[in-house]
């Protein structure tokens, strides 16, 4: 299935902008750190856990631990993924103070909720080689059709690309994405998401020798394609995340940032194709850290 109704949140002890990420993240606004910053972020962060278990989401939330200071914890996609086969992948990151956010307990507090892991794949031994794959950050998934999209970036090497397919058995689509000023696009999921029925993209941001590839992928695995601007990717338009409420239904979860970004037939193009919207306002969550909801979910795939 593309969508589940299990997701992992990491509730932060020290939400600041991360300066160690902010050189290849334009997304970033960073403009200070202290405790005003860090109550901010954990109300939204409440807002958006309130509003996914009311949706009938099962939210497994995890505390950050106060020590060490992770100031990105709250983005779990980009360090694990788990999968239906049992798998769970640990990923390499760029930043040494993200790189302190892969926490073996949490997989032993999902295994005691429940959940079978059986075959635990550590990609981040490829960080000795600077070498970076960023979860379903670098990744966007289409787990039906064991698609692999990738805008290679300093924190998506085609290498480790490569590893993640073979041993998790997807075909890669690996194209080039620049933003607005023409610098690269530092995750692959702030530009497309992709759902059951549906992917958001936004096509002007991709090679134009590399598009047309990219949009035959999404369109012979049957996806009705929502073309959204450059401008709008700024907005986190393209940071969104199809989950499935406790009646098997499809939802969308977006910013209202995201969703302020939309053309009013855009809106109901994505309502009628993904679902009912759950909409959540974070935006100091997206100024400081440079992502949006999307990042804030890391979906559970596993048997339980």
């Amino acid at each position: 299935m593309q969508s589940t109704n299990h997701i992992l949140m990491i509730r932060p002890a020290n939400f600041a902008g991360n300066e160690q990420t902010a050189a290849s993240n334009h997304f970033q606004q960073v403009t200070g750190t202290g405790d005003h910053i860090h109550q901010q972020a954990l109300r939204e962060f409440d807002q958006l856990k309130n509003s996914l278990f009311a949706a009938g989401i099962t939210v497994n939330v995890i505390d950050d631990t106060p020590q060490p200071i992770k100031p990105d914890a709250v983005f779990p996609n980009n360090w694990i993924s788990f999968h239906a086969d049992g798998a769970v992948v640990l990923y390499p990151m760029m930043a040494p103070n993200r790189r302190i956010e892969r926490r073996v307990d949490i997989l032993e507090r999902l295994s005691e909720r429940g959940y079978h892991i059986n075959n635990l794949i550590d990609l981040s031994l490829h960080e000795a080689a600077n070498q970076f794959l960023e979860g379903t950050g670098s990744l966007v998934l289409d787990r039906v059709h064991r698609m692999a999209y990738a805008c290679l970036s300093p924190r998506t090497d085609v290498e480790v690309l490569g590893e993640f397919a073979q041993r998790l058995d997807y075909e890669l689509v690996v194209f080039n994405a620049v933003d607005v000023n023409q610098q690269a696009i530092y995750h692959t999921n702030v530009l497309m998401c992709v759902g059951s029925r549906f992917a958001v993209l936004c096509v002007d941001a991709i090679n134009k020798e590399e598009r047309k590839g990219v949009l035959h992928a999404l369109q012979s695995t049957g996806h009705e394609i929502i073309d959204i601007a450059l401008q709008q990717m700024q907005s986190f338009a393209g940071n969104m995340l199809e989950l499935q409420n406790n009646r098997g239904e499809s939802i969308i979860v977006a910013s209202q940032t995201a969703i302020d970004s939309l053309l009013p037939a855009q809106r109901s193009q994505l309502e009628l194709l993904g679902g009912q919207l759950i909409v959540a306002s974070i935006p100091t969550i997206e100024q400081q850290g440079g992502g949006s909801v999307r990042c804030m979910i890391a979906e559970i795939f596993l048997p339980c």
